[in-house]
């Protein structure tokens, strides 16, 4: 999820010019509202106006890397990345468990 207070933020045409080959920014919606291969990309609204950021663009970026070459990427929404904390606290626990003898 994008941090509006520590990240840089773009509008989504800005951030289109700051990519290889430029792409259009209707390719930057699609990628907010679809997706690729079950990846979105992270944008808020402020003002009425969409924004990303440099760090989502990567986060995007490179999950969308990751699933391509065949990693089992999670898609990059707050709900996934609320699975990973869980299960590291699931794990953590677990270990604690096991050093407990219980």
């Amino acid at each position: 999820m994008i941090n509006i207070h520590s990240e840089k933020l773009r509008l989504l045409k800005d951030a289109a010019n700051q990519l290889p080959h430029r792409p259009h920014v209707s390719t930057l919606w699609r990628w907010h509202k679809r997706g690729v291969r079950g990846i979105r990309l992270e944008t808020v609204v402020i003002g009425g106006q969409r924004y990303t950021s440099d760090e989502a663009v990567q986060r995007f970026v490179d999950a969308t890397t990751a699933a391509h070459d065949g990693g089992a990427a999670l898609p990059t929404t707050p709900i996934n990345e609320t699975l990973r904390r869980r299960r590291a606290a699931i794990k953590r626990a677990e270990r604690e468990l096991t050093e407990a003898g219980i």
